[in-house]
């Protein structure tokens, strides 16, 4: 009998060792850390991550996606250092922290076509070009963007004529008459000024001039992207079927957004997401699916970076993104949301 039970006793731990241990399997749940690049809100990369995960989409890939905010940044650095698998960012920064640092960090899904930047200022100012911005303070957050730059030289205007100043992300400072001209995030911070605080806005895009501004991405380092490629597409396709499904149930998805942000105003959220999933559309997207990118998309925003000095030096742009997730998406025509 004790030989018996010492045989059964041998066969369970066989079998334990068999089903959790050793090699992972293509049944198991594999773990991912996605860090949204700012805090809880409707920005549509963060809700196609957010409405994945309640809608059970993660789950049905194997795959368990743990979300983590960052309200004050440094997503990227966490990212070159392997201590987040996923973010999202501005093609402007992921450029500009790759050339600066040389850290190998690429965008594999392109969500914002358009850039993300806009300038305002108040409707009552009577500021009407941006040639009325001489004699005015210019207020930016980190330091003055491209787009800025751009603008001022399509409009012949003279920038020592212009009082720049440092302001941070309180966009109070417009309404309270600190600065003239303020540099703000188009799909949130216009409504925020004009529908909380009662402002109305004049505003002018890089889109209005024809810039080749490029918006929010997925972004991973090149390691995960190489070693972990069937997760990363895994996650993707996720993501895609959220993105379709918000597309056709805005009411429902908004109600899985506020559950990550609990403390906004719903109607903001609304604001933002329909203001992203314009941005997010183009010609491209329409031919390729939503997130797809193309060389001459990231050619010529390389140009237009390099063109106002945005990069400390030189780097091969095609590095910085890649298509081989998307590619694997969309490897079916009927993932394609158009």
């Amino acid at each position: 009998m004790r030989t018996f039970y010492f045989t059964l006793f041998s066969l369970v731990l066989i079998i334990s060792s068999c089903s959790f241990g050793g090699n992972v399997t293509g049944d198991e749940t594999e773990k991912i850390i996605f860090m949204a690049g700012f805090k809880a809100q409707a920005n549509l990369p963060f809700a196609g991550v957010y409405v994945a995960k309640e809608m059970g989409y993660f789950d049905e890939e194997n795959l368990d996606v743990e979300i983590r905010h960052s309200a004050s940044g440094g997503t990227l650095n966490l990212l070159a250092s392997k201590k987040i698998d996923i973010t999202t960012s501005d093609a402007s920064n992921l450029v500009k922290i790759v050339s600066d640092q040389g850290v190998p960090l690429t965008s594999f899904a392109l969500i914002g076509q358009v850039g993300q930047q806009a300038f305002i200022s108040l409707e009552k100012s009577n500021i009407n070009s941006p040639k009325d911005w001489e004699g005015k303070v210019f207020g930016y957050k980190g330091s003055p963007p491209p787009e800025y730059l751009a603008i001022l030289k399509a409009n012949q205007v003279d920038r020592s004529e212009i009082e720049e100043v440092r302001v941070g992300y309180n966009p109070s400072v417009l309404t309270n008459g600190d600065v003239d001209v303020l540099a703000v995030f188009r799909s949130n911070e216009p409504n925020i000024i004009e529908t909380n605080l009662g402002y109305p806005v004049t505003m002018w895009s890089p889109s209005d001039y024809n810039l080749p501004v490029l918006g929010l991405n997925y972004v991973a380092h090149s390691d995960t992207l190489n070693d972990r490629s069937e997760e990363m597409t895994k996650f993707l396709r996720a993501v895609i079927r959220a993105l379709d499904y918000i597309l056709d149930n805005e009411q429902e998805s908004i109600k899985m957004i506020m559950k990550y942000a609990e403390n906004e105003d719903e109607a903001h959220q609304v604001y933002m997401l329909r203001s992203e999933i314009k941005d997010a559309s183009s010609e491209i997207t329409e031919e390729y699916g939503l997130g797809w990118m193309t060389d001459n998309q990231w050619d010529m925003f390389y140009k237009y970076l390099k063109e106002w000095g945005v990069l400390a030096k030189d780097i091969d742009i095609k590095n910085v993104y890649t298509t081989s997730i998307l590619e694997k998406v969309y490897k079916d025509d009927e993932n394609k949301i158009n």
